[in-house]
């Protein structure tokens, strides 16, 4: 019976280690398609998952390069810092600084919030709550996309044209103000926009008399011992990295450009994919904020089909998005650079990475996709 049962667990872990290279190696097949893609030029990829055993950690790049690529590199995440703006937010509630029901007017000066949301001749601007903000739901246009008013090129267009250009936060919201119009009443509506994500930014920084950075630093990096991760053009990480990786429009390389000021609250984080995992697990376990907090956080709206949007996470139903019978679900969040930081509770899996090409930001959740099925495919 004895020796019956050592053979039986000897079998068990022969099935289970195959499976897990073989899912290593099907992985890894489908990160090399997307290397051979014309536009993608580098690209990085961690899975992990404790209940499976899993750790996969793939990056490369097309680029030669005196520098090699690794799973160590950081990389611009982009709209992924919002989860952590949010978190900030949530952060100074749980210290009773102030309440996602607040109207930002009790938070910011009268000079950056005057005027800041007038509609068919009617200033919105004093009803405009933190919770708006985080939800995009204030109305508020976006100073990176959206059409100017006298169609003068909007910021991300401007961030080509003078790169040595460091923006600040208020000539941001002065942007919006001379150069966009709102889109609905706070709170009817949903348009998703950096110009909020800016006011959440002042809005920490004015009541924690710190930096945004420094916030980060202290109430995130430190604690949760994100050693690689920064704001771009603000502050250092705390351990010294290795090279952060180049990303593209094109072929153009925007990495080292001044004019990525622009992209601050709403999407300034460096980091890398462990850094990344380590803080979304932190905050599923409520170590980022507490329990009661994550879920008013996770009040849903309806972003499109199989979207919605909390405050500063997003969540995607499979079944809606594809149109088939799957379970599986995302709670996370992308960004432009084609960066993305998900967790799937149903298989209790972390997936980070990106494929730092600003055409490719829509391919990733097929990419992403494509990874669970094979996971749940697997019996571990």
């Amino acid at each position: 019976m004895k020796n019956n049962t050592i053979l039986s667990l000897l079998l068990f872990v022969s099935i289970s280690c195959f499976g897990q290279q073989t899912l290593h190696k099907e992985i890894e097949k489908l990160f090399k398609a997307q290397l051979e893609k014309e536009s993608i030029k580098s690209a990085f990829l961690h899975i992990h998952s404790k209940t499976n055993g899993i750790d996969i950690q793939l990056a490369d790049s097309k680029i030669n390069s005196e520098d090699s690529i690794s799973i160590n590199n950081p990389f611009y995440t982009a709209s992924i810092t919002k989860m952590l703006t949010a978190s900030a937010i949530g952060i100074l509630q749980d210290l009773g600084k102030l309440n996602f029901d607040d109207k930002i007017v009790e938070h910011l000066p009268e000079l950056l919030t005057e005027n800041l949301h007038v509609m068919d001749g009617k200033e919105y601007s004093k009803d405009i709550t933190i919770a708006h903000l985080l939800q995009h739901t204030s109305g508020l246009p976006d100073y990176f996309t959206d059409i100017t008013i006298d169609e003068s090129p909007n910021i991300i267009n401007q961030l080509l044209i003078d790169t040595n250009k460091s923006w600040s936060p208020h000539e941001m919201i002065l942007f919006t103000k001379e150069k966009m119009k709102p889109h609905f009443v706070p709170g009817q509506g949903y348009h998703y926009t950096d110009t909020e994500y800016v006011l959440l930014a002042l809005i920490i920084e004015k009541t924690s008399g710190i930096t945004l950075h420094e916030f980060f630093q202290r109430f995130i990096f430190q604690p949760l011992e994100m050693n690689s991760s920064y704001i771009n053009l603000k502050s250092s990480p705390i351990n010294s990295t290795s090279k952060t990786a180049n990303f593209y429009v094109g072929d153009i390389e925007l990495s080292s450009f001044k004019s990525l000021s622009a992209d601050w609250g709403g999407g300034g984080l460096v980091s890398t994919t462990q850094d990344l995992i380590q803080f979304l697990k932190a905050y599923n376990e409520d170590k980022v904020v507490k329990k009661e907090t994550r879920l008013q956080m996770q009040h849903w709206v309806d972003e499109t089909v199989g979207m919605q949007y909390g405050f500063g996470i997003r969540k995607v139903s499979f079944k809606d998005l594809l149109n088939n019978e799957t379970d599986l679900q995302l709670i996370g969040h992308t960004g432009s650079t084609a960066s993305f930081l998900w967790y799937c509770p149903q298989l209790d899996t972390y997936i980070a990475g990106t494929l730092n090409q600003l055409e490719a930001s829509k391919s990733t959740l097929k990419l992403v996709y494509e990874i669970l099925t094979r996971i749940e495919k697997k019996s571990f």
